[in-house]
């Protein structure tokens, strides 16, 4: 009977932990729409950046990539249920291509690939572990994740570019992921926590219990 009873408990429990609430929900399109307003900022310092960069040595570019890749972060480590950071990632995309950029709906479908690939990460933890190391893996699961949809897509694909190229942008993009997108989406997460704004939020009541 107590068996019983603890896999109930256990199975309300996971269910609980990935079922969205309304508040999850507010919380998605808020944050998606306040990063994709960061992303379009971005859009010339980075692009300008990544220009500047890929003309010292080619593929250097993927060093400024890292913002690009921050909304599934940080949608990751507020919301923290299952689909979270592809849809903080998605809605920041959108977001950036309606005010306007030069890449129009591609944006979208970077934003699609990029938060699958910080979802990907987040789901190899079930969704219970949002450390700083955590993070950063989800940032270069991003950057993994961008690096293998412009080896194939548009009508200059990297495939058709150098080995050379192809391994400094997957190192530069591995190593944005992890700084741009991981290191500071898990300083800004914590410092918005410590605001109180999360306080219905896991990672709000983190930052309550460690002041």
């Amino acid at each position: 009977m107590s068996t019983s009873v603890s896999a109930a408990a256990q199975t309300a429990t996971t269910t609980r932990r990935s079922t969205w609430r309304v508040v999850d929900i507010v919380v998605a399109a808020v944050l998606g729409v306040a990063v994709g307003l960061v992303f379009w900022g971005w859009n010339a310092v980075g692009g300008a950046w990544f220009s500047a960069a890929d003309a010292l040595t080619p593929g250097l570019g993927g060093i400024a990539v890292g913002i690009w890749l921050i909304g599934g972060l940080i949608g990751g480590l507020v919301i923290r249920k299952p689909g979270a950071a592809l849809v903080v990632e998605v809605v920041a995309a959108i977001i950036s291509m309606l005010i306007g950029n030069v890449w129009g709906v591609s944006t979208v479908l970077s934003g699609i690939v990029q938060g699958l690939g910080a979802e990907l990460v987040f789901a190899l933890f079930l969704y219970r572990r949002f450390t700083l190391p955590v993070a950063m893996l989800a940032g270069v699961g991003a950057g993994a994740a961008a690096w293998i949809f412009e080896m194939f897509y548009g009508s200059s694909p990297n495939f058709l570019k150098s080995f050379e190229f192809n391994a400094i942008y997957l190192g530069t993009l591995v190593v944005s992921g992890a700084l741009l997108a991981g290191l500071v989406g898990w300083l800004l997460v914590r410092a918005l926590a410590s605001t109180g704004a999360l306080s219905r939020f896991a990672a709000g009541r983190e930052a309550r219990q460690e002041v």
